[in-house]
């Protein structure tokens, strides 16, 4: 039980960082309809501009953290309004070509100012860890896990309560109306890239902060994070979150269980749980755990 319930909690802090990118996805695509696949490269992004502020800057790693997400929130909507706002009106398909073409302009400008080298990143917390009842928790992982539950309540204050919550869920539901009402689409687009590219840095740098340090492949967590937005649902935040903790747990399962009963499959089985899970969710829920279903009238 003892070894279970560890491997519970791994899966939780995984899956915390799955959420909050996933969330990420889906706010773009409730805003715009359009899947950003340029979610890894701006993780990565906003991962090495945590590290140069506060390894190379030396600032504290909680002021640090706070501007590497408005940073990367600048660049996601300097992206959408210099690039995609030429875009409106074009096929989604087109815009995701250039969602991925940020991509591939990101990973390398990445390793042309930070290198290939890897990178420990100055946190306050190293390997840091916490015994309680035979149990031993890693103080990165219990603030990581923080750290997504309250971007969670502030998601649902913000999308209940602020005027620009309510106008980027107007905006999703039916953008003729919004724009009937004198909401700015091009305004709340805006803010989607910059919230979208700011859950994106915090989870780059949750992941960077812990032992493996930061690499350039950083940036490939958001592969597994894409199955969280699916399995919970392409246009629900609630959903994100939840299909971002399955997928992690599925997968620290199966990584802790992986000499008992999957070792006939060979290793790092526990690499493809996630896309394995996002087809049989598929098959049985085709919009999600929490989606909404498209209903058509004929």
């Amino acid at each position: 039980m003892t070894v279970f319930l560890q491997n519970c909690f791994a899966g939780l802090a995984l899956g915390s960082t799955y959420a909050l990118v996933a969330l990420g996805f889906v706010v773009i695509f409730k805003s715009t309809g359009v899947i950003n696949f340029a979610q890894g490269g701006l993780l990565a992004l906003g991962a090495y501009l945590g590290y140069t502020f506060s390894n190379n800057l030396l600032l504290g790693f909680g002021v640090a953290i706070v501007l590497a997400c408005v940073t990367a929130g600048v660049v996601g909507a300097g992206f959408e309004r210099i690039v995609l706002r030429r875009m409106v009106g074009q096929p989604p398909f087109a815009v995701i070509m250039i969602t991925i073409g940020l991509l591939f302009v990101l990973e390398p400008l990445i390793t042309a100012v930070w290198g290939f080298d890897n990178k420990q990143v100055r946190n306050p917390w190293n390997i840091q860890t916490v015994e309680v009842g035979g149990l031993v928790f890693g103080v990165r992982d219990l603030w990581t896990i923080g750290l997504t539950a309250a971007v969670v309540a502030g998601f649902f204050v913000f999308f209940r309560y602020s005027s620009l919550g309510l106008a980027m869920r107007v905006t999703a539901f039916d953008p003729e109306a919004a724009l009937a009402q004198g909401i700015s689409a091009k305004r709340v687009y805006a803010v989607s890239w910059a919230i979208a590219a700011a859950l994106a840095a915090l989870a780059g740098i949750a992941m960077a902060a812990g032992p493996g340090g930061l690499s350039p492949s950083i940036g490939f967590i958001a592969l597994a994070a894409f199955p969280a937005m699916i399995v919970g649902g392409m246009d629900s935040p609630a959903g994100a979150v939840l299909g971002g903790l399955v997928i992690g747990l599925a997968e620290a399962l199966t990584r802790g269980y992986q000499d008992q009963l999957f070792s006939w499959a060979g290793d790092n089985v526990s690499v493809i749980v996630p896309y394995l899970l996002m087809i049989v969710i598929l098959l049985i829920r085709p919009y999600g755990l929490l989606g909404t279903k498209d209903v058509r009238r004929v």
